[in-house]
């Protein structure tokens, strides 16, 4: 499998990505794929499909799509996700490997001894490390690692900090929730990579708000890295105590969307404790892929969209109905397919992100590298709800874009957005109910009537109630420093 040097691949033409793209691909696929995963050697077999004949980008449409289904436990299969593990022996290595695959191996065995290449595969590909799938939506699902992962893990973190402009004498304050989830353990090994001196505090579910200020006293970090709506509310505490912090040069976010309006509120906080000339940056990251991608740096603070790498992995946009494989530019919803793993590896996987915009490919017009890019604008396509406002039919609803609204308006400080039936009686129509917690400086009447009708034109949907709570209550249904993840958006529907 072919790589090249990071300084190299930052600036590779386009054409010579596709050609890097296919060399690796051709290789996951005959080399590791289908000689050592039990579920893709089946899928191909079934569906007649020879692995020398997946030899460009483009032969991926003739692979069946991964979902998240599909590595779900059933009954007849309650351990189906190990299926997907790659696990080499000498016989799948003797029947799918030609000698000149081999070759590297027997020359091992003769100078070295049986032993040493049994402990070289181990290090390859025997799993030592294990996260978990974080959505909402369904039960999580673990991935394996093998050491050669947690390698990739690392140079994932090289590169994130080049993209991000990270200097190595940086102090990073590490605030995601401490887990076996792939956020948490990018930056550790990202920090670990780069040199940094990193704190890691488990977030505010571990150390909680008293315990992460300290830590920011004490570190006087360059960097704040969490989750957007914990770190917004840890600045917004740090700021009513009249803390200083001159010295923050980026916040780095992940694990959740990034409105453009909580970037501005971030950094009128941060203005207001002295840090006045930062960068505010937007990652994504999923479980499927075992890394994480980010914006760069930008002079106006716009989202440059998330440059991916693409001797890593492909990614394709696909209509979400239909599954037909779009053009880069289009909108649709995003497919992954890995160049380099190990472990637990999916193929044309489903990530469930719907993307406007689509991948932009050709010089980046703020930090000139070549890399595709993804635009920021995502969302879930869980987050997509059908509501019974009338009895005559439901109506299609992205709730990301009710969330978005709230985040973006500057006179909100926190919010979670509730479907409920009328009346709590099950046979009645659903009910669209917004909480909000407002500046002291804001007026409820202006806030309801800019809300109103900002979400009826970006949803076609008008909130039935517009409900202003208390700070400290809204933080506490939304459950801050309590869950992994804020409620923000709650079905109440199936408990009536």
């Amino acid at each position: 499998m072919s790589s090249i040097p990071w300084k190299e691949l930052e600036h590779l033409p386009s054409k010579e990505q596709r050609a890097l793209q296919n060399q690796n691909l051709r290789a996951m696929v005959q080399k590791r794929l289908y000689p050592f995963s039990a579920y893709y050697r089946e899928l191909f077999d079934r569906e007649g499909i020879s692995p020398k004949d997946i030899r460009c980008v483009e032969d991926l449409a003739r692979l069946p799509l991964t979902s998240k289904r599909d590595l779900l436990p059933s009954e007849e299969d309650p351990e189906r996700s190990r299926r997907m593990v790659l696990v080499p022996d000498k016989e799948l290595i003797t029947e799918h490997w030609g000698l000149r695959d081999r070759l590297p191996l027997l020359l091992q065995a003769l100078t070295q001894g049986k032993s040493a290449v049994k402990e070289a595969l181990r290090r390859e590909y025997y799993p030592i490390f294990m996260t978990f799938t974080t959505g909402r939506s369904a039960q999580p699902v673990p991935f394996l690692y093998s050491r050669h992962d947690l390698d990739e893990l690392e140079q994932s973190g090289t590169r994130l900090n080049s993209i991000l402009g990270f200097h190595r004498d940086w102090r990073v304050l590490n605030l995601f929730p401490y887990a076996p989830h792939l956020a948490f353990w990018q930056v550790f090994m990202a920090g670990f990579a780069g040199g940094n001196m990193v704190l890691s505090t488990g977030g505010g579910k571990v150390a909680g708000t008293e315990g992460n200020l300290r830590g920011m006293e004490r570190l006087q970090p360059e960097s704040l890295v969490g989750v957007p709506g914990y770190l917004y509310h840890l600045l917004r505490e740090a700021r009513n105590r009249g803390m200083r912090m001159p010295q923050i040069q980026t916040i780095v976010l992940g694990a959740d969307t990034v409105p453009p309006g909580l970037k501005i509120k971030l950094k009128t906080l941060l203005a207001e404790m002295g840090a006045e000339d930062l960068d505010i940056l937007g990652t994504y990251g999923f479980t499927e892929a075992r890394m994480a991608f980010a914006e760069c740096p930008t002079k106006d603070g716009s989202s440059s969209g998330y440059h991916f790498y693409p001797d890593k992995g492909i990614f394709e946009i696909i209509d979400p109905e239909t599954t037909e494989v779009l053009p880069f530019e289009a909108d649709g919803e995003l497919v992954y397919t890995p160049l380099t793993g190990r472990g637990t590896t999916v193929f044309r996987y489903r990530t469930g992100d719907r993307v406007q915009g689509g991948i932009q490919t050709g010089p980046c017009p703020h930090c000139g590298r070549t890399l595709p890019r993804i635009s920021s604008r995502l969302s879930r396509a869980s987050s997509i709800t059908n509501l019974d406002l009338k009895k005559i039919k439901g109506t299609l609803v992205n709730m990301e874009e009710i969330g978005q609204v709230l985040a973006d308006d500057l006179e909100i400080e926190e919010w979670q957005v509730e479907i409920r039936k009328k009346d709590n009686d099950p046979h009645e129509v659903d009910e669209l109910i917004l909480y909000i917690s407002i500046r002291a400086s804001a007026e409820i009447a202006t806030v309801r009537e800019r809300l109103q009708k900002e979400i009826k034109v970006r949803t076609e949907v008008t909130p039935n109630e517009i409900l202003p709570l208390p700070l400290e209550q809204l933080l506490n249904r939304v459950g801050m420093e309590k869950e992994m993840k804020e409620k923000r958006f709650v079905d109440a529907r199936a408990q009536q």
